[in-house]
């Protein structure tokens, strides 16, 4: 590809993403600081959105829409405790048939609202047998397993720069504070890295094993992606998991998405009582940005 030509895709998706953002601050008019990815079973954190806009993916321009079910497939634009945000309700994955730029067009987005700490969620299979299904865990780093990198391809330094850090993927300040938050609230958040595969299929026993030899935790088909645009733009990255069916093998018993939904709707409570208190501290902590 020439030099031209990678100018051309560069420029292109930057004013896709930039159509997309001008969009949304024309219906919303919220300048939200934190962005939150709702993972499988956990969309209805976004009803305790207030000043609440929502808007369906499929009406803003160039915005991938999901197909899973369990993902809404919308945009809530207003505020948690005072904190302007904007909640993702769902999420595309590359198991869709989406390329690995429309994955992360949505974070790209949400750069360019102005957000500067990103909170990204999931469904996750527990490899640890120290996790029990339902558990929250603060993912503390994690293995690109899926064969592709979300940055791959012509660099656009609108964005970020070609070559980047990424020791401190999941920001040890977040983590912190959110730990000391589940602690205040009478439970122990545990810490584990997370591997992301490609799927749709879930993966076999003797998959996890390897992945827990790799020394990886919990495994799942989204995240990852997201978090390197994420650092790529400069976000601060607080990632939670929560396990809602034990790996393959685990447990000797099938795995299917309606328990993983089952799973997001019992902890429903505990997942929206941490993050609706853990929201205002993140947007305070000035030292994580």
């Amino acid at each position: 590809m020439t030099q031209t030509n990678n100018q051309s895709v560069t420029d292109d998706l930057h004013a896709r993403a930039l159509a997309a953002a001008a969009y949304i601050r024309s219906v919303a008019q919220h300048q939200p600081r934190l962005g939150l990815v709702l993972g499988s079973g956990l969309g209805d954190f976004a009803d305790h959105v207030q000043k609440a806009v929502a808007i369906p993916y499929s009406e803003i321009p160039n915005f991938p829409v999901s197909t899973v079910p369990g993902h809404s497939g919308r945009l809530v634009v207003g505020e948690i405790e005072g904190v302007p945000v904007v909640v993702m309700q769902g999420r595309v994955h590359a198991y869709e048939g989406y390329s690995m730029s429309e994955v992360t067009f949505p974070t790209r987005v949400l750069g360019l609202l102005g957000v500067k700490q990103l909170i990204v969620t999931n469904a996750a299979g527990g490899i640890n047998p120290d996790y029990g299904q339902g558990a929250i865990v603060a993912i503390s780093d994690h293995i690109n397993f899926t064969g592709r990198n979300s940055v791959a391809g012509p660099n656009e330094p609108r964005f970020g720069p070609r070559f980047f850090d990424m020791t401190h993927a999941y920001s040890p300040d977040l983590r912190r504070l959110a730990r000391k938050e589940a602690a205040t609230q009478g439970w122990k958040l545990e810490e584990g890295v997370y591997i992301a595969v490609f799927g749709p299929s879930y993966e076999t026993p003797a998959e996890i094993r390897a992945f827990r030899t790799l020394g990886a935790d919990l495994v799942g088909m989204s995240t990852v992606h997201e978090v390197i645009v994420a650092r790529h733009m400069g976000i601060d990255v607080l990632g939670l998991s929560v396990v809602t069916n034990m790996a393959a093998g685990v447990l000797d018993q099938p795995i299917n998405h309606e328990e993983v939904m089952e799973t997001g709707r019992r902890i429903a409570g505990q997942f929206t009582s941490l993050l609706t208190a853990l929201i205002p501290q993140l947007a305070n902590n000035t030292s994580a940005c």
